[in-house]
């Protein structure tokens, strides 16, 4: 007679249990990264978010940006303790970010050139920085405790021995950022105003770029940072040198940006 083999049901639960609980254990070798966020100054967003785009078609790393001014970038830095990179629109932020202690590291990424940007055929006929002061003039700078290009505006005018209150006696709109300037400039609203070279030459259908000669001049590193407390710091880095390699400076080339430092 054969004997019936009765099935060892509670051996097998068992044995089904051990398997669902090592289920989980199969993909805590590696997690998945989340995106990294980057805090960008207002001026470089085109190429930033090109760059961004570029990288992330490239690596699969996603980039969620926080564009605005870098005073005001900076800021929200402190406030929230998290992020993983900085790139304002001027190096004296990024030096204030480090004496903060902010930053894990910095590499520059491309140079401002100050201009002086004027509506369409120049009506007031402006050519150097000192004529910002004649009569009349309706005159835009960025707002030096909000941009970068505020910063820079004050510091040429000093250069140049140009006095403060003959600037501010025509001075008729104060931006946060310097795209606002262009836009004041196209609008009719402002005569003149200080910008960043590549900034003038997104408004080149509508307004002139008036050259400041290099002895006269101010040019300034535009760099990015990875922040110290950034979760994720190894890929925070491959952006940063993303930007800095080849790919990523033709980028900022095809914004108009400058990439070399110019001779002086």
């Amino acid at each position: 007679m054969r004997r019936l083999r009765i099935p060892d049901f509670g051996s097998r639960i068992c044995r089904f249990a051990l398997l669902l609980l090592a289920l989980p254990m199969a993909g805590c070798g590696k997690e998945k990264p989340g995106p990294l966020l980057c805090y960008c100054g207002a001026g470089i967003r085109l190429p930033v978010a090109e760059a961004i785009e570029a990288f992330q078609a490239q690596t699969g790393i996603t980039i969620e940006a926080d564009y605005g001014s870098s005073g005001i970038l900076i800021s929200r830095i402190r406030a929230s303790q998290r992020g993983d990179l900085y790139m304002p629109g001027d190096a004296e932020y990024l030096d204030i970010a480090e004496k903060e202690g902010l930053l894990a590291s910095r590499r520059d990424v491309c140079y401002w050139i100050p201009v002086i940007l004027v509506r369409k055929g120049n009506p007031k006929g402006i050519t150097k920085l000192a004529d910002l002061t004649g009569q009349g003039i309706q005159l835009g700078l960025g707002d030096p405790r909000a941009c970068a290009i505020g910063m820079v505006s004050e510091k040429l005018f000093e250069k140049n021995h140009i006095s403060h209150d003959a600037i501010q006696k025509n001075l008729a709109f104060n931006s946060v950022t310097v795209n606002e300037l262009g836009l004041q400039i196209k609008t009719g609203h402002l005569d003149a105003a200080i910008v960043w070279d590549a900034i003038a030459a997104q408004y080149a259908d509508c307004a002139e770029a008036i050259a400041i000669p290099l002895a006269q001049n101010i040019v300034t590193r535009v760099p990015i940072g990875v922040l110290r407390f950034s979760r994720q710091k190894a890929l925070a880095e491959r952006f940063a040198e993303f930007l800095a390699s080849e790919a990523g400076q033709a980028i900022f080339r095809k914004h108009h940006y400058t990439t070399e430092l110019p001779a002086q």
